[in-house]
């Protein structure tokens, strides 16, 4: 099933597996993604390829310095039939949300997304809506355009599982990607391969994969690492090492296996580490490449045997 799922992605996002299999290891773990890309490279493809081959209710907000927390959670409407308030739902009442371009919003309506990224809810006048389940947050971001921007604060950053980089596709994917327009063949034409109760039910499976203490020890272990780490503002938070640990083992169970190797976590920790490190000032000058220090950091973690 998971092979299927993978390759029926792959038809329409043209990109590297890895790609596919990272934002799979975040959707079977309960995780949210931060896609980051030039305009142009199928980020928004990408989510909504993704929505439809699990027969996920698919919503997107186009953020923009207007949009409103409203927008976002929803709002109470006084009905004069009735003589009650109703809630109308906001943009975030799907299974997959796709929030285009998170930092040209205002921090406000960031934050409204905060909530629902945390517990799965959103409260508007007191009281609590529970969001669709499965629930999946996918915010993409324009790396390289920042004038009318709000960079993410801490705190949120740190909500999302994984960072994924999408960059320019190769010679050979470009042209498959031409060809799959000129066949017809866009996100509208996507099928299903598993339904949303799938999804459920793979993450009970997910959350029952065998990790011993010492893995985890080790997962903590490359988190302690980056917090002695003089080049870094801050150190990977608690967070961090709970996502790490939930990442490797969607990433054990895709890969066929029901207990967690520290292999699984040495493959998961970039991406889970990358967005929540900061470079000092110093390091910035220096001119110091944060994955590299990263990649580092985790090569000289003790790995338990």
């Amino acid at each position: 099933m998971i092979k299927k799922l993978k390759a029926h992605i792959s038809e329409y996002f043209v990109g590297k597996e890895e790609i596919i299999e990272n934002l799979l290891i975040c959707l079977f773990s309960g995780g949210h993604v931060l896609l980051e890309g030039i305009p142009g490279v199928g980020k928004t493809t990408l989510a909504s390829t993704l929505a439809r081959s699990v027969e996920c209710d698919f919503g997107r907000i186009q953020f923009t310095p207007d949009t409103l927390p409203t927008d976002v959670m929803g709002t109470e409407i006084f009905n004069m039939k009735t003589g009650e308030f109703e809630y109308r739902e906001g943009a975030i009442m799907h299974q997959i949300v796709l929030a285009d371009e998170i930092n040209r919003t205002s921090p406000k309506t960031q934050a409204s997304l905060l909530e629902a990224m945390a517990e799965g809810q959103t409260t508007v006048s007191g009281v609590k809506h529970k969001l669709p389940q499965p629930f999946m947050v996918i915010a993409t971001q324009n790396p390289v355009e920042f004038m009318g921007t709000y960079p993410l604060p801490e705190a949120q950053i740190d909500r999302f599982m994984m960072k994924i980089d999408l960059d320019y596709p190769d010679e050979a994917e470009e042209i498959r990607m031409t060809k799959n327009m000129l066949d017809g063949k866009t996100i509208d034409t996507v099928e299903s391969v598993i339904t949303s109760e799938d999804v459920l039910k793979i993450r009970e499976q997910v959350a029952k994969v065998t990790i011993k203490d010492e893995v985890i020890g080790y997962a903590r272990d490359i988190a302690e690492m980056t917090r002695e780490e003089k080049r870094f503002v801050l150190g990977a938070s608690p967070r961090a090492v709970l996502a790490l640990v939930k990442a490797s083992q969607a990433k054990a169970f895709l890969e066929g296996r029901d207990y967690v190797k520290p292999d699984d976590v040495k493959a998961a920790a970039p991406n889970i580490l990358r967005h929540r490190l900061s470079l000092t000032s110093e390091a910035k000058i220096a001119k110091e490449n944060k994955d590299e220090i990263i990649r580092k950091l985790i090569h000289k973690t003790k790995i338990p045997l």
